[in-house]
């Protein structure tokens, strides 16, 4: 399908946050331009890929079951359902990113559990160990990427995988009890989990944290890729404080300090993180690199 959107897209900023490292078995941007992205759909899984021509058209293709699916959602995660209505940047370097940056939007790919996955497996560990967790599982538990996907892209696990892995394979992939019991609770519910994206908004969050093991970080992390969600901001990140508090005021934050420097952006206080986030901002590093643990040799 070719797809003309009545408003400028970064995909590389747009799509940027599902993907989890270069090495991402679900996602794959091309030298060629091509970006590749794998999900399941209520039909099934499916495989999208899609290419940016210079005149602002875009091509979408799809492959398996799912691909119908896929592309009727390819508006919705492209930022067709962002608003960014009543947004006012309140510091000058949002209002920098903003500027630099009309093509940022806040894509939704409306599928809960595919993202749900990553999120849990990010909570607490360093991004190595979260990201080589998630490529094993997708490798052992994810189906092949239908089509002519580049090789050894997969499809992130059903809930029906998820359920199946016995405690060694957790074990071999580096994920601790907490984090298996709690994507074992998600899966078990999961089709109930789908409607968060339907419900949206701080509802559809607090439908996520009735599962054990998810909490308000989890929560944000999902509803910021699964339906865009504006205002979701991730307390409790090890990172995002840090970021913004530089960013803004010249000195690192806690969860508290962040609320309150963020407070006149709501409702859409995590576009604001957003913005930050894809103009660069990083957390400064003033000593060692948080140590990695390797919970197979546990």
């Amino acid at each position: 399908m070719r797809y003309r959107p009545p408003f400028t897209v970064d995909l590389g900023a747009v799509l940027g946050p599902l993907r989890r490292g270069k090495a991402d078995p679900c996602f794959r941007a091309e030298e060629s331009g091509v970006t590749w992205l794998t999900g399941n759909t209520p039909d099934g899984p499916g495989t999208l890929a899609f290419r940016r021509f210079a005149d602002g058209e875009i091509e979408a293709q799809a492959w398996g079951p799912g691909a119908d699916r896929m592309l009727a959602d390819v508006p919705a995660l492209l930022g067709a359902e962002d608003d960014d209505s009543g947004f006012v940047a309140h510091h000058d370097p949002v209002a920098r990113a903003r500027r630099d940056m009309p093509g940022l939007r806040l894509g939704a790919t409306g599928r809960v559990f595919d993202v749900l996955i990553p999120a849990v497996l990010e909570q607490k560990v360093t991004g190595y160990e979260a990201r080589r967790s998630w490529r094993e599982l997708c490798r052992w538990y994810g189906e092949p990427a239908p089509g002519p996907a580049p090789a050894g892209m997969r499809v992130p696990p059903t809930p029906r995988a998820i359920m199946s892995i016995v405690d060694w394979k957790w074990h071999k992939a580096g994920v601790d009890l907490a984090r298996r019991r709690a994507l074992v609770f998600a899966a078990q519910v999961a089709h109930r989990l789908e409607r968060a994206a339907e419900l949206r908004g701080a509802e559809g969050r607090a439908l996520l944290r009735k599962v054990p093991g998810i909490g308000v970080w989890t929560a944000a992390e999902v509803a910021q890729r699964a339906w865009g969600d504006a205002d979701a901001v991730s307390f409790g990140d090890f990172h995002i404080p840090t970021v913004v508090g530089y960013a803004l005021l010249g000195e690192p934050l806690d969860d508290e300090g962040l609320a309150e420097v963020l407070a006149p952006y709501a409702p859409q206080r995590q576009r604001a993180v957003r913005y930050l986030e894809a103009a660069g901002f990083t957390r400064p590093r003033f000593g060692p690199r948080y140590a990695i643990r390797d919970y197979r040799a546990m």
